[in-house]
């Protein structure tokens, strides 16, 4: 399988957090979003979406959206599981992942920093303002959801893994970056640190990439 992926992605690093848990080797093709490469026409006939990442398959077969991605792999591969079997704790699991995903990462994401930048004139503190307001209204609502009916464990739900925290954990590498304070959140970084020391996550960080820069 290749990868196409860029060091920085939050999506990008969902994914090989993914491949590394369930031991799926793959081969990186680097995409330079900050340089646009993305954007350029052979990357548009990989995928037409231009966004990273992008999952080859052995067969040519492409596929996109970091969620639909990793639900692809969690059939390919099911164990070890990233959804639990019970299908209330499942629907736990989705909707954290997609409090990261699909409320706190897409204002938040490169192509909106740039257009605040160069479409709209905002200066680097206000939009540095504009990411951490918004990271800090979606972990104040991940942590309560923590604190409400969560099952004894040291990660996001129970004692292993899941697809919640291949979500969480890039959420916050990315919030480190723009200094948020993530001190009010002490069950969500629990979970973090939890993750960060299994070797899954930690060869996934944007620094160990071979396209960090």
């Amino acid at each position: 399988m290749k990868l196409y992926t860029y060091f920085r992605s939050s999506a990008a690093f969902r994914v090989r957090i993914a491949l590394n848990l369930k031991g799926l080797p793959y081969e990186p093709v680097f995409v330079h979003l900050a340089k646009g490469e993305h954007r350029q026409p052979d990357y548009a006939a990989v995928n037409p979406q231009a966004l990273v990442p992008t999952l080859e398959l052995d067969d040519g077969t492409r596929l996109n959206q970091s969620l639909a991605i990793i639900e692809y792999l969690e059939t390919l591969r099911p164990q070890p599981a990233l959804l639990p079997p019970d299908a209330l704790e499942r629907a736990r699991v989705r909707a954290l992942a997609l409090l990261v995903a699909c409320e706190i990462h897409p204002l938040n994401n490169l192509r909106v920093l740039q257009h605040l930048k160069r479409g709209l004139g905002q200066s680097e503190e206000q939009i540095k303002a504009w990411y951490q307001h918004w990271v800090a209204d979606g972990l104040a609502k991940f942590e309560a959801e923590l604190g409400k009916g969560r099952p004894r464990g040291r990660f996001c739900h129970g004692y292993v893994p899941s697809l919640a925290d291949c979500c969480l954990v890039p959420q916050i590498f990315n919030a480190r970056r723009y200094d948020c304070d993530l001190a009010r959140y002490p069950e969500t970084m629990a979970a973090f640190e939890a993750c960060m020391q299994l070797p899954a996550f930690d060869r996934a960080q944007p620094a160990k990439q071979p396209d960090a820069e």
